[in-house]
């Protein structure tokens, strides 16, 4: 030991929460975020580039349409990135931005009613701004809450979901160290067994290294939220491997931890070959890729919990269909 006190992050997250104030009240966020900031957000919107765009784009037509705006934390960690040697710092979050959906937002008419947009994003903090952003969010749930139906039947369950069962994720103290190195050996656990599906293992058997038995998979509307390993591989994992082939490497721009919770974001995560029936979608053997957010509860070396943001817009437009735009233009069902 080296008598030198561990990183704690506490600048890092003062600056993140003082940004989503600014955020919510829609006051000035220049103090918190760099002029020149890239921000990586859903389709449409993809990749914006400038706090002024993001702002104009972003962030005041989403107030317009929720308001009052109010963020629902369940998530709140900061740690080093694994993807750049642990250089940078980043602090990630996730929950709900909650309003009266009083105004259209994307084509989307409005219900009057409180409404729910699940979100998860990634702020990389440099010299006291926030100079990167992922904001990955839940679209489709939104378009079900105002009575659209973006997808068909989904296998698992379609629910507005829970934060954590622990209720332990929102770290605002510092935490011990080597809890988040030992999360981060968990996940990384998990992506090596992942690899390129190609394992060897029944998939059981092979969730079961690196997965709790009562684990739950919180997915993203279309694909919807299962629990337990068996229920897992039956409603999701399962058809989803079934449907893809020729799977890359598993890539990510930034993979952390603090605590028991961790997670990563990808830009793409990976890309794979659609042969048909995910979805209810029809075989393409187009070669598409897949841009997600995880984040993770873990816990005596395994995952218990796992929130899934995939951006299901992004992928069907790959393959020539514009989900946003036929849906709205049908209307509510």
């Amino acid at each position: 030991m080296d008598g030198s006190q561990p990183r704690t992050f506490q600048a890092e997250k003062e600056i993140v929460r003082a940004y989503y104030t600014a955020l919510d009240r829609g006051d000035d966020t220049s103090p918190y975020c760099a002029e020149a900031l890239v921000w990586r957000g859903f389709h449409p919107f993809g990749l914006l580039t400038g706090r002024a765009e993001v702002e104009d784009a972003f962030w005041t037509p989403l107030r317009r349409a929720l308001t009052p705006m109010q963020r629902r934390l369940d998530v709140f960690i900061a740690g080093l990135n694994e993807m750049d040697g642990f250089q940078s710092v980043w602090v990630a979050s996730m929950g709900h931005l909650m309003g009266l959906f009083d105004a259209p937002w994307l084509g989307i008419e409005p219900t009057r009613k409180i409404a729910m947009l699940r979100y998860a994003a990634f702020h990389k903090v440099e010299d006291g701004r926030i100079v990167e952003e992922a904001m990955f969010f839940d679209l489709p749930h939104l378009m079900v809450q105002a009575g659209y139906r973006p997808f068909g039947p989904q296998t698992a369950a379609e629910l507005v979901q829970p934060g954590p069962m622990t209720h332990s994720g929102v770290m605002t103290d510092p935490q011990d160290p080597e809890r988040g190195e030992a999360t981060l050996a968990t996940i990384n656990a998990m992506i090596a067994d992942l690899g390129t599906w190609q394992l060897g293992l029944p998939l059981e058997d092979e969730l079961r290294r690196t997965w709790a038995e009562d684990m739950i998979w919180w997915g993203p509307t279309g694909i919807g939220a299962t629990y337990t390993i068996p229920r897992y591989a039956r409603q999701h994992s399962g058809p989803f491997r079934a449907a893809f082939t020729d799977r890359a490497k598993t890539g990510h721009l930034c993979r952390m931890a603090e605590g028991d919770f961790g997670g990563f974001f990808g830009w793409p995560n990976f890309t794979a070959r659609h042969v048909g029936g995910f979805m209810g979608m029809p075989a393409s053997d187009r070669q598409i890729e897949f841009r997600v957010i995880d984040i993770y509860r873990a816990g005596g070396g395994k995952l218990h919990e796992n929130w899934v943001f995939i951006d299901l817009l992004h992928a069907w437009h790959q393959l020539g269909t514009d989900i946003l735009g036929r849906v709205t233009a049908i209307g509510r069902v």
